[in-house]
């Protein structure tokens, strides 16, 4: 089997390692915009060749793992070059857009949209670790678009990752995602960056920060340029969020304000349930 992965940082690296651990013949290819990234995969053994755009006409499986503003370009004109038994797979974090875009493409049939929930803060090859995928959801949207003989061989390499699949259209996707991974990134982000503006002292932050922090502010870690063109495409369902999240500090902030401690209480305990909902996540 003859893979090809257009962007080699931690979601296309992981996929290599993947598959080249569940399909020990597999010859995986890679390619991506920044050539130190590229031969970076090559030193580390994480692809064996370079690809090179005639070659996708002979490739079984493409992977495109690229920030989600240059997805709907280079899935287009991967497109253009993969042979017809090709299946060509996204893992990107937004969906309507993508979708529309391509809906008119001559080999639409030829593509899954796919976005495993998968990832940690850390970027680049480097951080590509083989087991990243395994009991991680993986979403799949439009799968009716997708030639049959190419949805069976997507499935059977999702089922070797010891993926488990969740079929959504991509306008719930992108909104569902909002909630769950960009509001907490965005969170983040800004915890982070209220403790910097608070704490000039970077000796103090180091000394003073506890496991919860850490663990609270970790995604902050993540790349800015992956991040940034995320709440670009998916602009309104995050500012959704946000107005939601905003409205609901807003009232806790109020309720400390009013010393209305016993509800400060009952909102925490109210959200205690979510222990419940999260039980076994890893």
């Amino acid at each position: 089997m003859k893979v090809h992965i257009i962007g080699i940082g931690l979601i296309g690296g992981s996929f290599a390692l993947a598959i080249k651990l569940a399909f020990p013949e597999a010859e995986i290819y890679g390619s991506d915009a920044d050539e130190e990234n590229l031969q970076k995969a090559k030193e580390l053994n994480i692809i064996n060749h370079f690809s090179e755009p005639k070659d996708l006409q002979n490739a079984d499986v493409v992977l495109i793992a690229v920030p989600v503003n240059a997805a709907n370009k280079v899935i287009s004109e991967t497109l253009d070059l993969v042979g017809d038994e090709t299946l060509v797979l996204d893992a990107g974090s937004t969906k309507s857009g993508l979708c529309k875009a391509i809906t008119g493409h001559p080999k639409r049939r030829n593509f899954l949209a796919a976005h495993p929930i998968a990832g940690t803060e850390f970027s680049g090859p480097e951080a590509a670790i083989p087991n990243l995928f395994n009991n991680k959801t993986n979403i799949i949207c439009e799968v009716e678009k997708t030639a049959f003989k190419l949805q069976e061989r997507a499935l059977e390499i999702f089922q070797r990752l010891g993926m488990r699949i969740r079929y959504m259209d991509p306008v719930s996707h992108d909104r569902h995602i909002a909630y769950v991974s960009h509001l907490s990134h965005i969170s983040a982000f800004m915890l982070g960056k209220t403790v910097l503006d608070k704490e000039k002292n970077e000796r103090d932050i180091f000394d003073l920060a506890g496991s919860g922090f850490a663990s609270t502010v970790r995604l902050a870690k993540s790349s800015p340029a992956m991040w940034s063109p995320i709440f670009k495409e998916n602009r309104e369902n995050v500012l959704e969020t946000l107005n939601e999240y905003i409205n609901n500090l807003t009232h806790f902030k109020e309720l400390i304000e009013n010393e209305d401690f016993q509800e400060v209480y009952n909102e925490m305990e109210r959200t205690n349930h979510i222990k419940s909902i999260l039980n076994g996540i890893n």
